[in-house]
């Protein structure tokens, strides 16, 4: 009997997770199901792109995965048992749920965008953490007049990306940015200084140290009660979980990421894996890894590395979980490369101006074609599993393949 590993969502950590596997292990041993609703990758780095009416390249999984013996499962995970071990999923074709039972659970159904509970987000603001909201806003952008202002709430990265791009592609457009802290206050001296100098030369305006609390349909308003007019408002205030594992016996944080070990291991649930935004991973410092591609890739590569010890018998690999750099795009012809301690603090040394923007979309090409080529790279020789089904849980002895 094969060793049932499912994996559920398959953006970056989740698509990561399930090619690994597919590499690491034998087929006659293991079953890999990968679980999605979509039938293509989504390149979440590049929704503000897709926002603002660039076309990206499809990625179907069909084509990604054929011949890895991963089998993909089109559907929407509308629940999980993890004391019964079965995952409950509907397809788009189907009125009822069905149920598949695992051994091993990978869980990277990742995150959406965040409202923070202030009033009028849902009705009002657009966002850009999924190819849907991408596309919704696409088309309000497109609809337009010229001089029709455009506010974006939210100075992290992707409200860096999503104010750029759009007064880029549409500099007939009038573009704010409310942040709450100040602008790209916490990259070093010379990035901030490029980051001025660049919304300066889109001329963006930027509402610093700003709190928005209500959107309406034509203006934001903010916590000192100024009202900052935008006929769309694009919020990115930030990222929250799926919901699904707060409703299930895992043991999670307030913000519903499940509490995870060094394995990538629940804590509470030892044959389930977190991976990606799903996942409170503790980094260097002991500092929570933020959301992102830069975590949940690694993260996907040490649950599968670790799952596939465990099954195997052999010690799984160790390497550290740290950041090198921050990439920022700032529109598609400036950037900002800003070099980062081990626990993401900024340092001096940062990367500006087109050479920036030229590494920013190698790395988001890369981390695309990783996620399209998921076994490239890795040993030919996969592990046979010590048992099978559920008694492959805890190996104590390992046979190679011939």
């Amino acid at each position: 009997m094969q060793h049932r590993i499912i994996v559920i969502g398959a953006g970056y950590a989740g698509a990561t997770a399930a090619g690994r596997l597919a590499r690491r292990l034998h087929r006659e041993d293991v079953a890999i199901t990968l679980v999605n609703a979509d039938t293509d990758f989504v390149e979440r780095v590049r929704m503000h792109q897709l926002a603002v009416g660039q076309n990206l390249r499809p990625r179907p999984f069909s084509k990604m995965f054929a011949g890895t013996g991963v089998e993909l499962k089109l559907a929407e995970v509308t629940g999980i048992d993890v004391d019964r071990r079965t995952v409950a999923v509907r397809s788009a074709d189907s009125a009822e749920d069905q149920e598949l039972e695992y051994d091993s659970l990978v869980y990277a159904l990742g995150s959406g965008w965040n409202s923070q509970g202030v009033p009028g987000t849902a009705e009002h603001a657009h966002e850009i953490a999924g190819r849907p909201g991408a596309l919704r806003l696409r088309e309000r952008l497109a609809r337009l007049e010229a001089g029709q202002p455009v506010v974006v709430v939210g100075g992290g990265l992707t409200g860096l990306e999503a104010a750029t791009e759009v007064a880029e592609a549409r500099p007939d457009l009038d573009v704010s940015l409310a942040a709450r802290g100040g602008l790209g206050d916490w990259l070093s001296p010379k990035g901030r200084r490029h980051l001025r100098h660049v919304f300066g030369k889109l001329g963006i305006t930027v509402h610093e140290n700003t709190t928005v609390t209500g959107v309406e349909a034509d203006h934001v308003t903010t916590a000192d009660g100024v009202s900052i007019p935008g006929a769309v408002t694009v919020w990115t205030t930030g990222f929250a979980v799926h919901p699904i594992a707060k409703a299930t016996a895992l043991e999670v944080t307030d913000t519903g990421q499940i509490v995870v070990d060094g394995a990538m291991r629940s804590v509470s649930h030892p044959d389930v894996y977190a991976i990606g935004d799903a996942a409170m991973v503790m980094g260097p410092g002991g500092k929570p890894l933020r959301m992102s591609c830069a975590s949940g890739v690694p993260t996907a590569w040490q649950a599968a590395d670790g799952i596939a010890a465990r099954l195997t018998g052999t010690k799984p690999p160790s390497a550290p979980l740290r950041y090198v750099n921050q990439c920022i795009s700032l529109g598609r012809r400036e950037g900002v490369i800003q070099y980062v301690t081990a626990d993401d603090r900024a340092v001096r040394a940062a990367l500006t101006g087109r050479l920036a923007a030229l590494y920013k979309e190698l790395v988001c090409k890369g981390a695309a074609w990783g996620v399209a080529n998921p076994t490239f790279g890795m040993p030919t020789r996969r592990r046979r599993v010590v048992g099978s089904g559920a008694h492959a849980q805890e190996p104590s002895a390992v046979s190679a393949e011939a």
